[in-house]
């Protein structure tokens, strides 16, 4: 019983690596993130909150980057973020607190090159969606990034076709 749960464990991580060896990859840059217009966690450890966040967004480029064909990289500099909602004061506690008011934007450039590293495209992006609240799309309901991802996530379709 054991070694046949343990050839399904190698057979799937076999698969996962050989799907991600076949599709395309991603580079984040982080440029003057001290600077950057809201990444603020409120109640808790800033630097710690900022770090899980920028590597929740690489992780989401990343997973964007491998549905673009073998060999191709997409290389992204972030130049700001704005996260949706706001930290407020409210009395003792600092929290976020996500309103119509306060929607999320990113502020990056992207390379796409292919396997020898030509350029395909590229571009300055400044991503907004003021009506961030309105739908019922429900795809990252219980992700931190949730309005991020799903802004990112429109843009890449609309850029790359997908």
């Amino acid at each position: 019983m054991m070694n046949k749960l343990a050839k399904s464990i190698t057979l799937a991580v076999s698969l996962l690596v050989m799907t991600n060896a076949q599709a395309g990859v991603s580079e984040v840059t982080w440029s003057n993130p001290d600077k950057y217009r809201d990444v603020d966690v409120g109640e808790g450890h800033r630097a710690k909150f900022k770090a899980r966040v920028f590597a929740e967004f690489e992780q989401h480029f990343a997973k964007l980057a491998s549905q673009l064909p073998e060999g191709q990289t997409l290389k992204i500099v972030v130049k700001d973020v704005d996260l949706a909602g706001d930290v407020n004061h409210g009395g003792m506690h600092r929290i976020r607190v996500v309103k119509e008011l306060f929607y999320p934007r990113l502020k990056f450039s992207y390379q796409l090159l292919d396997g020898n590293q030509q350029l395909l495209s590229s571009d300055e992006i400044n991503l907004t969606d003021m009506n961030f609240m309105l739908g019922a799309r429900l795809k990252y309901h219980n992700d931190q990034l949730s309005y991020e991802k799903r802004m990112l996530d429109d843009w890449f379709a609309d850029t790359f076709n997908q």
